[in-house]
């Protein structure tokens, strides 16, 4: 039974409502003010507010604002009388979902009743297949609204189920990961092996045994045969995040693998039959690969069949609330304490330029809620700790230099820590060992000074 709230200053009109709409079978409560209004609206579910335009303190117009506030699936409609109907014209640009003017009729009103709570069956048939959605296809790590993000989430229930070749390109930290392991939840190889390799984790001279395997004696240090990671995905999916760090003279074996399913285990003279799907990402541009004469160009076309391109968080700004909900969520939960956004702080979230993408929003909220007192996380408590350390500087330099001596100092550090392992640095800082290559070279950081 659909619940209607009556909101009229007048008791006589109240009561006229409240009793002809529960002949027509409606679940009815009252309220003689705005305030009323608001309050129940708050603290009970109601289907739809039939609000009365003029009235005291808080008007019409100010129910329906505070019901977009906290219960946006409930519709409105706003009664006014003659005089009045260019306010009630505007009140429906700001969302109410009608207007009936005084006096009206029984039938009137319940034509428009039944439409609007029609309007919000449908709603709540969206939200609910919306959960029903986002559960189906395992998508409750990919999170937001914005029109990049289902444009991604629809490509992947129409490409999963298929078989092409899937490239995913954009900036680190967008997610290709994720993208890449629903594809492969809501394949027909769901239930076989997802085997991810780093290609710029490994190093040249290992990539081509980790990945195809090798016979005993194959090389100094062989002592046993080994199944490489291309057979340990046979039926599945093999993901190759860094694809652009692959060496070129790796490439035209792992382009015969892909085109033929076939590989060769070093130091063996047979060829291995593979089914596996392949999926591989990058955040470098292929085509300025391609053109410096890095990447093949065949492999880029056997590689790039069905392609995402996702979008930097900066670019899809409205989705920075959920993700930080998302987070916060996730980090209270694993931390076991409580933590709320202070004042200003998800402004500024939203303001953040995030050039780590949605992977810097994740720290910032773990830092965040490490350092929260009280149960608050202040702005202080987000930003970027080697920007707070060195605020007194930036007066004097632009924000560039400022970043660029924090990610400095921050590598050299990690480095010592280490004794100089690349890739040991690159985990402390939650980098990949390419990304933290490419900023040692844009900052020329030397090998002689990491010690």
């Amino acid at each position: 039974m659909a619940r209607v709230l009556v909101v009229d200053d007048q008791r006589n009109m109240r009561t006229t409502l409240s009793l002809m709409l529960r002949d027509a079978g409606y679940d009815v409560e009252d309220a003689a003010d705005g305030d009323v209004a608001c309050d129940r609206v708050a603290a009970e579910s109601c289907d739809l507010v039939l609000t009365d335009l003029r009235m005291g303190a808080t008007d019409g117009m100010q129910v329906r604002e505070n019901q977009e506030e906290v219960s946006p699936l409930t519709e409105v409609i706003v009664m006014t009388a003659f005089g009045t109907i260019e306010s009630a014209v505007e009140a429906m640009r700001l969302g109410a979902h009608d207007y009936i003017q005084k006096p009206f009729s029984e039938q009137e009103l319940l034509v428009k009743v039944q439409r609007a709570l029609e309007k919000r069956r449908l709603a709540g048939e969206v939200t609910v297949l919306a959960a029903e959605f986002r559960e189906r296809y395992r998508f409750e790590n990919i999170i937001g609204r914005s029109a990049a993000i289902r444009d991604v989430l629809g490509r992947i229930v129409r490409i999963a189920p298929t078989d092409a070749t899937v490239l995913i390109t954009g900036e680190s930290g967008t997610g290709k990961e994720l993208v890449a392991k629903a594809i492969h939840a809501n394949s027909k190889r769901a239930d076989r092996p997802f085997v991810t390799v780093n290609c710029a984790a490994i190093s040249e001279t290992l990539l081509e045994s980790e990945l195809f395997g090798h016979v005993r004696g194959a090389f100094t240090g062989a002592v046993s045969a080994r199944k490489g990671l291309f057979e340990e995905a046979n039926g599945g999916t093999f993901f190759f995040d860094e694809i652009s760090e692959t060496p070129a003279s790796f490439q035209a074996k792992l382009l015969r693998a892909i085109q033929e399913g076939e590989i060769r285990r070093l130091g063996d003279s047979r060829v291995l039959k593979v089914d596996a799907r392949i999926i591989a990402a990058t955040n470098l541009d292929l085509q300025e690969a391609i053109a410096e004469k890095r990447f093949r160009q065949d492999l880029y076309y056997r590689l790039n069949v069905a392609r995402f391109i996702l979008p930097p968080l900066r670019d899809r700004r409205e989705d920075v609330s959920l993700l930080v909900d998302h987070f916060l969520e996730k980090c209270v939960r694993k931390v076991g304490r409580r933590a709320e956004l202070g004042e200003g702080v998800l402004d500024y979230l939203v303001r953040y330029e995030f050039i780590g993408n949605v992977r810097e929003l994740e720290n910032m909220i773990e830092q965040g809620v490490a350092l929260a007192e009280n149960g608050v996380i202040r702005l202080e408590d987000v930003i970027p700790l080697d920007s707070v350390s060195k605020s007194h500087k930036a007066r004097s330099k632009v924000m560039q230099d400022v970043i660029d001596e924090a990610e400095t100092e921050a590598i050299l550090e990690a480095l010592r820590d280490v004794q100089g392992n690349r890739e040991r640095a690159a985990e402390l800082l939650g980098l990949s060992a390419t990304t933290l290559w490419r900023k040692m070279k844009r900052l020329r950081i030397e090998h002689d000074r990491q010690a």
